[in-house]
């Protein structure tokens, strides 16, 4: 069990500031965590006592998300942008090598997405990957993508014409709570209380949630099959997905997207990374984090500690 080491996070981007929460010891090794669509960084709070405590956790609501700054007026929420805050974040603590752990597809476009494009395109700096119910970088189907992305334009701009009144619905905290499982049934009363306390801002009247409206909208930057092969085969760390049995294919957005889960999944068996599957839902790892605590627990215990030793040996 970790000792209760946890302090706030706060890394100034030019629009406001990226925010978060970080466990464990401060040499401890780094570990990136990476919330899904609509949640915030209180999805780990349950799972990071379980693993193991030589580790630094630094988990980041993810811009948009929990106590993180929206993004300026006009802009969009897409996975580049997404790579370059978490590359704000690692250059702002100066972290060279670290693993990561993600959740989810994130809906559209959010954390896992983000996690694994970030794994392709700065290999050198991720040595372990831990994907938690995700199969890989979901595409779109080509014939797809145009539609997809009028959506997310035609979001975006109907949005910008709505009042500030509109935009911001206030609500109790008993209905937050209550709105809150009906849009994640899967959600433990326990874990609806934990995303909250990120997830609300108090105001005159009651409480608005405080995440962006517009990480709801389709996100506007599409790659197909072919194009997420290839840039997972560029990831050089070591990776472990946890499936669970009654997440995944449930949350998924768009119809079209089921069918490439299972070429997604070969690639990774191909890659000889680790595959298992647990019991449970899209949120186990904040509802009964005990489930997939060993697993990911251990792969770090051998991917980062353990080969850690054998190069001191080495040396």
């Amino acid at each position: 069990m970790m000792a209760a080491e946890v302090s706030e996070l706060c890394v100034p981007v030019p629009w406001g500031e990226i925010r978060g929460r970080v466990w464990g010891p401060e040499h401890g090794r780094p570990v990136l965590c990476l919330h899904g669509w609509a949640d915030n960084c209180g999805a780990f709070k349950t799972l990071i006592p379980l693993l193991p405590k030589e580790f630094r956790y630094i988990a980041v609501d993810l811009v948009g998300h929990g106590l993180s700054s929206h993004r300026p007026p006009g802009d969009f929420y897409s996975l580049p942008e997404y790579v370059t805050d978490v590359l704000r974040v690692t250059d702002a603590l100066q972290l060279r090598k670290f693993s990561v752990i993600g959740h989810s597809m994130g809906g559209d476009a959010a954390g896992m997405l983000c996690l694994l494009q970030f794994s392709a395109l700065y290999p050198e700096m991720v040595d372990t990957l831990v994907l938690l119910d995700n199969y890989g970088i979901l595409p779109t189907d080509s014939k797809e993508i145009c539609k997809v992305v009028r959506q997310g334009m035609d979001q975006t701009l109907q949005f910008e014409k709505k009042t500030e009144e509109e935009k911001w619905r206030v609500y109790t905290y008993e209905k937050a709570v209550q709105r809150l499982q009906a849009a994640n049934p899967t959600l433990s009363e326990r874990s609806v209380h934990i995303l909250l306390e990120r997830g609300l801002v108090q105001v005159e009247g009651g409480f608005v949630f405080s995440r962006d409206l517009r990480v709801n909208f389709k996100n506007i930057v599409r790659i197909s099959l072919e194009q997420s092969l290839e840039i997972q085969s560029r990831i050089q760390a070591s990776v472990l997905a946890v499936l669970t049995d009654k997440g995944f294919d449930k949350i998924l957005s768009e119809p079209a997207q089921r069918k490439f889960t299972s070429a997604l999944l070969e690639d990774l068996k191909n890659r000889n990374h680790t595959i298992v599957r647990v019991p449970g839902d899209h949120h186990v790892h904040l509802n009964n984090p005990e489930v997939i605590a060993p697993f990911v627990s251990d792969f770090l215990r051998t991917k980062v500690l353990s080969q850690s030793i054998n190069r001191q040996h080495k040396l």
